[in-house]
């Protein structure tokens, strides 16, 4: 059974016949199309942290707050379930305090 390139040294290759050149460039170019893939999302997320930023303060210029638009976006990436019991929870709690 072929061994993945990481792990094919020359002992494991004279084992086995295959031959490390071989799957050095096979996992090179492998590896070299993951990390490229990779650092190009990075770049991507890293633009779309600063459209995010600044649409917070545009936000923020139009007397919006920040703090509650970032819990409302929490919030509708939960079930209607969940937010309706962290709210009765909250509710609850609330009352217990006297507020």
């Amino acid at each position: 059974m072929a061994r993945p390139a990481a792990l094919v040294t020359d002992a494991a290759a004279k084992e086995t016949g295959d031959d490390p050149a071989k799957w050095g460039n096979i996992a090179a170019d492998r590896l070299r199309s993951l990390v490229e893939r990779i650092e190009r999302l990075e770049e991507e997320r890293k633009a779309l942290s600063g459209d995010i930023k600044d649409i917070f303060a545009e936000a923020k210029s139009a007397g919006f707050d920040v703090k509650v638009l970032r819990q409302l976006i929490r919030i509708r990436k939960q079930e209607p379930a969940e937010v309706e019991e962290a709210e009765t929870l909250l509710d609850v709690y609330r009352r217990a305090l006297g507020m």
